[in-house]
């Protein structure tokens, strides 16, 4: 693992393709400038998986741009600008769960998420395995936790959960059910 030195990137001066409702390119901006005008550009989730088939859920840090302390099923991010999604997928994937040398992670489908309130991105969705010892970033990650799948379901009732990952979580059972 890489140890970082000095201050973190101001993740709101990430550039990020920005994208139509096709998802074409039509543009670039900065993170911070995309969320403030609700303009859509392209995310990473990936359902990362130990060995025994727990998913690796997590409370998201206060301090996140976008859906701060709520519980996420899902690693993942933002799409760099000039950045292909499989590679975005592996170095969140990896960043997140705080390993080095997983597998590239298996993309599923894509879909538009668009809360109607301004929020909208498309969503390349993934899964990998990670048999590796996680140590994630805390930076990211305030709390984590592999759960089983009926642990997960119980807990969806309970627990506060980011929107976007929610519905991911509906079409992905929709999607493994078809």
């Amino acid at each position: 693992m890489t140890t970082r030195r000095g201050p973190l990137p101001d993740p709101r001066e990430e550039m990020l393709t920005i994208v139509d409702e096709n998802d074409e390119a039509i543009g670039e901006a900065p993170r911070g400038e995309a969320y403030a005008r609700g303009l859509r550009h392209r995310c990473v989730f990936i359902q990362a998986r130990d060995a025994e088939g727990r998913v690796f859920v997590h409370r998201r840090t206060a301090t996140k741009l976008v859906f701060p302390s709520l519980y996420d099923m899902f690693v993942g991010g933002v799409v760099g600008a000039g950045e292909s999604c499989d590679d975005a997928a592996l170095r969140e994937a990896e960043e997140e769960l705080g390993v080095q040398g997983l597998p590239r992670p298996r993309p599923l489908f894509k879909f538009l998420y668009d809360d109607g309130a301004g929020k909208s991105w498309w969503a390349y969705l993934y899964e990998v395995r990670c048999e590796l010892p996680v140590s994630p970033q805390v930076e990211e990650v305030a709390w984590h936790a592999f759960l089983t799948e009926d642990e997960l379901e119980r807990r969806l009732g309970e627990w506060e959960w980011v929107p976007d990952g929610l519905d991911a979580h509906h079409r992905l059972r929709a999607y493994r059910a078809s």
